[in-house]
């Protein structure tokens, strides 16, 4: 029955991610957030490009989702709705909820505390809007939650062995999402701790965790060696966002009590105030019992945080979306901390937190904090609508140039009018876009400017410096903070 407790929750978690996926569908949501259709168009294009291949995978987002859904999203219908995309997510959430139920049942002998753990984490609308789109995060959740699972049973296995399941699994997280990185440095860190609690001395416990680490970090040399071919830089870490959050920058206080705020929004403050005690409960039963100490390991999805924290103290947007992954960590040692409980506890304390972080943050709520963030584009791509009626009535064949950092969900949005990704030239092109940047009348015969957000993308900073970039072009259409320049004899 506990092995197959896991498999029942998975397959139920995959039958409510499918029904959601379909509900935000008819709701017109699945590609709201300008970010889901940016990365259908990374996807595309290492194909669909003028000039195809790896460099298209590109430098600044990690490349496994764009690889896995590489063939898929070349089905025109796939790509336009996004349907290839959702269905990872949703297998996604569906290996989470597999990976969370199978860490609890061994951890703990408890159905009662996975079932109660995968209901907070599949069931928090937030979580569940983004497994109905092509966002990364499901997929970050699933990867990340069996790590935890197979590094607990490779620990209980006595660790003698090569972790390669464990180790492949931390991979794929870190070429996935960069939560990811200190998520799998704090899984190694508490491997270490548990081998000691375990009676391991320490030469032998550093030894297993270093096996532990080659997989990720592997995984992240090969992202870093693929950045420095692309765009010629180890690691791109500016460059695609202003640093206009003037109250954490510089601040880690205040960047650590926007991480808590977007947190308690997301999740409520029962569900967050839970994960704190369960946490608590987690490190006294570590203390406790060696044979419960694996159950530690479910403290490194906590460290998702650090990512935004360290992003605000740089300036970055607050987005609430940075938030999502410590849901994950909520819902994760909440449901740990049940299966300690007495036995005869567990059902009604179980039943007990679910309806009141339900109740809290109820699922499909259309006003769920990460639905309003979403649909922040909704009125720019109402804006820009003169810009693509005219580009599409006008069209002659000829290339146009744009800025696929900044206006790559737009890419997406002219897909409906039949332009493919090759029409473009963007930085993904190497130095076909270097030469464009530097005359583009010899090379392309429109434009696209996104002249607002960020301060103007690339193409808008080139314009101010150079009073000639234009030359020969002439403004035909504006909306949306978008601007169209045609090509003129």
């Amino acid at each position: 029955m506990n092995r197959l407790a896991p498999l029942v929750l998975a397959a139920c978690a995959l039958a409510v991610g499918i029904a959601a996926a379909i509900h935000y569908a008819h709701g017109g949501l699945t590609l709201s957030h300008y970010d889901a259709r940016a990365h259908l168009v990374v996807a595309r294009r290492i194909i669909d490009s003028l000039t195809p291949g790896w460099m298209q995978i590109g430098a600044v987002w990690l490349p496994l989702p764009h690889v896995m859904n590489m063939l898929p999203v070349q089905v025109d219908a796939w790509y336009r709705t996004g349907a290839s995309a959702v269905v990872l997510s949703a297998i996604g959430m569906a290996a989470a909820v597999w990976a969370l139920a199978s860490f609890t049942v061994r951890t703990t002998g408890s159905i009662v505390a996975a079932l109660a753990g995968a209901a907070l984490l599949v069931l928090n609308p937030n979580v569940l809007y983004l497994q109905s789109t092509p966002m990364t995060e499901p997929l970050l959740f699933g990867f990340s939650l069996l790590a935890v699972s197979l590094t607990s049973s490779w620990l209980d296995a006595g660790a003698d062995t090569w972790p390669t399941s464990a180790g492949l699994a931390a991979a794929a997280a870190c070429l996935t999402r960069y939560e990811a990185w200190p998520i799998t440095g704090a899984l190694i860190v508490l491997t270490g701790a548990v081998l000691l609690r375990r009676g391991m001395n320490l030469s032998s416990s550093i030894i297993a965790c270093v096996k532990l680490a080659a997989w990720p970090a592997a995984a992240i040399l090969l992202f870093l060696a693929n950045s420095r071919w692309t765009v010629g830089s180890w690691f791109v870490s500016g460059g695609f966002f202003v640093p206009e959050n003037v109250e954490a920058l510089g601040h880690p206080w205040a960047a650590w009590e926007q991480v808590r705020d977007g947190l308690y929004r997301l999740s409520g403050t029962i569900a967050v105030r839970s994960a704190y005690l369960g946490a608590a409960l987690v490190t006294i039963a570590f203390a406790r019992s060696r044979t419960r100490a694996p159950l530690l390991l479910v403290l490194a999805l906590a460290a998702a945080g650090l990512l935004p924290w360290y992003a605000y103290i740089q300036g970055h947007p607050f987005r609430i979306r940075y938030d999502v992954p410590l849901t994950a960590a909520c819902a994760a040692t909440a449901g740990a901390a049940i299966g300690l409980l007495d036995r005869r506890l567990r059902p009604f304390v179980a039943a007990a937190l679910v309806t009141a972080v339900l109740s809290q943050a109820p699922p499909l709520d259309r006003q769920a904090p990460l639905i309003a963030e979403s649909q922040r584009d909704a009125t720019n791509m109402a804006g820009r609508e003169p810009v693509t009626s005219y580009l599409a009535s006008h069209r002659d064949g000829r290339t146009i140039l744009v800025s696929m950092g900044s206006l790559g969900h737009y890419i997406h949005d002219l897909s409906r009018e039949g332009f493919a990704i090759h029409d473009f030239l963007h930085e993904g092109n190497g130095e076909l876009w270097t030469f464009a940047m530097l005359r583009p009348s010899g090379i392309v015969g429109w434009i696209l400017v996104e002249e607002r957000a960020e301060g103007g993308d690339a193409i808008f900073q080139a314009a101010r410096r150079n009073a000639q970039f234009l030359d020969g072009f002439t403004r035909v259409a504006q909306g949306g903070g978008v601007a169209l320049y045609q090509r003129v004899p």
